[in-house]
């Protein structure tokens, strides 16, 4: 019956509602560096959003109302004082990609059709740009999260010959290495992958936040000696606290000498190599054996997206592959084209997250947004130096890359919080907080594209003043 179908009685009604939702979302973008870069998500909204389940609809006016009733309520990374964590500010392009993807509904877990193409055509870019053989495989996925557990599961296989696949992990007790710095997506990927998060080695850093590679060694020997198997060495492209880059070519070194996987976080690090000035800074990171990195961060891709980079594609297709009879491939017709995306990752379903990626790169190109990532670190230079002339702030890390941390001089133990906490209620800009050797101390991540010079004058003086208020 036409009656069951979701499309629209009243196409001319959902073309209006669609066209005012389109205007909208677009003065959101464009307005994007005006007025609060973070509004709490007012009481009547939220308690709106706590009914229940709806049995009846209330057609696409009033649902498109709803929706756009959220849009001043985001996390406020679109704002160029958003300086909390390292969240990628997005593009409009990438915005009508989505409607694009999502008129399109495409299902990239395999089979013979337009999208497929696109993203082979991301992985074969990302190759390029990493150096990679021809022989390594890449995919799409939501996140560095989700790419770091792909690479690790094939660096697990490999070490086990993939006779775990089978029969378990067994009595092989396998531990892997990282710095103290990483982000704790590899800790999670341990948990995930039943290794357990002892089996996970954090390694102390030097006084620039890298990984101690005499410490890396004398950790590898001793579980040698002790009769369990080392497999994964986890060097990080752009620590998550300060911005450190460890030594990649001594890690690649170690690695290759002992016969150890050698994986890399370049959750936003990797994205250098987009930029011809700062590129030499991953000295080594084109002998990884596997990368992970987000296009959501460096490159503004629109959220949420990732990449994981294998240099052995074999092993990576061996890994994952496990078809079911109605998935099998044919020489023609919609299900020709194998091996599909889904034979490289945990997903069957896979939205057109590769759309994004291919708009952002074909609409800006590659020099564009590393010429915005070069941009971002000469303002964290510039910040840096701010900091340091400034008698009541303290540098308490060096400036590595795009992330500044400093503390306000008090007596106050709690300074920092409250006015990291007040800048964010007052809509002035959005840093974060993090701990550097056991103190608490504001950090700026820029990460922006939209972010200026006023942005972060205009922040370091709100810093200033809200410091002496609370220390009157």
């Amino acid at each position: 019956m036409v009656g069951d179908s979701l499309d629209p009685e009243d196409w001319d009604a959902l073309r209006a509602a669609a066209h005012d939702m389109l205007e909208a979302a677009l003065n959101k973008m464009q307005t994007a560096s005006e007025g609060r870069v973070w509004t709490p998500l007012p009481e009547d909204i939220k308690q709106s959003l706590t009914t229940e389940l709806p049995r009846e609809g209330i057609g696409i006016a009033r649902t498109q109302q709803a929706v756009q009733a959220l849009l001043p309520y985001g996390v406020g990374n679109t704002h160029p004082r958003f300086f909390g964590w390292v969240h990628g500010a997005g593009t409009p392009g990438g915005m009508v990609a989505d409607i694009a993807a999502a008129a399109m509904n495409a299902n990239l877990g395999g089979r013979d059709h337009g999208a497929i193409y696109v993203e082979d055509q991301v992985v074969a870019w990302v190759r390029e740009l990493f150096d990679f053989p021809t022989g390594s495989s890449g995919l799409v996925v939501s996140g560095t999260s989700m790419a770091t557990v792909v690479a690790l599961k094939v660096a697990r296989d490999v070490k086990l010959a993939f006779a775990n696949q089978r029969g378990g992990l067994g009595a092989v007790e396998l531990v892997g290495y990282t710095s103290v710095q990483t982000h704790n997506c590899v800790a999670r990927a341990f948990d995930l992958l039943g290794l357990g998060t002892d089996a996970l080695r954090l390694i102390g850093v030097d006084e620039n936040f890298e990984m101690d590679i005499a410490a890396l060694k004398s950790a590898i020997a001793a579980d040698k000696a002790a009769g369990k198997v080392p497999f994964c060495i986890v060097g990080t492209a752009g620590s998550v606290n300060v911005g450190a880059i460890d030594d990649l070519d001594a890690i690649a070194d170690i690695a290759k000498a002992e016969d150890i996987w050698f994986h890399i976080d370049g959750a936003f690090g990797a994205s250098l190599m987009l930029s011809e000035s700062m590129r030499p800074r991953l000295n080594g990171i084109t002998r990884a054996d596997s990368l992970a990195f987000d296009f959501h961060k460096w490159w503004h891709v629109n959220y949420a997206v990732g990449f994981v980079l294998i240099r052995h594609g074999a092993d990576h297709l061996r890994s994952f592959t496990m078809q079911a009879e109605y998935l099998a491939g044919q020489k023609r017709g919609l299900a020709a084209g194998g091996p599909w995306a889904t034979d490289y990752g945990p997903e069957l379903s896979r939205g057109f997250r590769a759309l994004k990626v291919w708009t952002v790169l074909k609409e800006h190109g590659a020099d564009k947004l590393g010429a915005s990532i070069n941009q971002n670190c000469e303002l964290a230079q510039y910040l840096g130096q701010a900091v340091i002339a400034a008698p009541q702030l303290e540098l308490c890390a060096p400036v590595a890359l795009n992330i500044v941390c400093f503390a306000y001089k008090s007596s106050r133990a709690d300074i920092n919080d409250e006015i990291v906490m007040e800048l964010q209620m007052r809509g002035i800009a959005a840093p974060s907080t993090t701990i550097i050797n056991g103190r608490t101390v504001i950090r700026v991540c820029i990460a922006n594209h939209r972010t200026t010079q006023a942005d972060i004058d205009l922040t370091l003086a709100e810093i200033l003043n809200i410091g002496l208020e609370m220390s009157n």
